[in-house]
């Protein structure tokens, strides 16, 4: 089905898992954390998705979509680290707010590729990774992104504002 053998059909399977928990995640508490269950399932799975992801070869050798991977588990790690040591100081919470949901970012480029070059079945929507619709599809995610993150350091910025009213 699709081209996929069954270790890339487990990786997509890992991938949806990640990505659906983020977006339940950021939906239902504005934010992924990794104090919370649905947090834990997001770093996880991004994890498993990225390592799995290694081992997919589809064009020859390492390429852009493994360095997608590395590129991921470096902000997933720097988000988790200022989520749960404050590594960064003050700006951990940003950075672990607005670095969670840039993996979630980084989550929809390979699977808006995936989808709209595999589907449907003989007669995908676009002809290959650099045609023009798909990269105007994944600017459009990134402009979301971007006001996701606003709001997010917004919020966070007007909860630093509140505390010491309340102390």
């Amino acid at each position: 089905m699709f081209g996929i053998t069954p270790f890339g059909m487990f990786h997509t399977v890992v991938s949806l898992i990640a990505l659906f928990a983020g977006l339940i995640a950021l939906i239902r508490y504005r934010e992924i954390g990794y104090e919370r269950l649905i947090g834990k399932v997001y770093v996880w799975f991004t994890v498993g998705s990225c390592v799995t992801g290694f081992f997919i070869f589809r064009h020859g050798g390492f390429g852009k979509p493994h360095a997608l991977g590395v590129i991921t588990l470096i902000v997933l790690f720097a988000a988790l680290g200022a989520d749960r040591k404050a590594i960064f100081g003050r700006l951990s919470r940003y950075i672990a707010v607005i670095g969670y949901s840039l993996t979630v970012f980084f989550h929809l480029i390979p699977g808006f590729t995936e989808t709209a070059t595999r589907i449907p079945e003989g007669r995908p929507l676009v002809s290959g990774p650099d045609a023009p619709e798909l990269q105007a599809a994944v600017g459009a995610a990134f402009l979301v992104f971007l006001a996701v993150a606003l709001l997010q350091a917004l919020r966070i910025r007007r909860q630093r504002a509140l505390l010491p009213q309340a102390a």
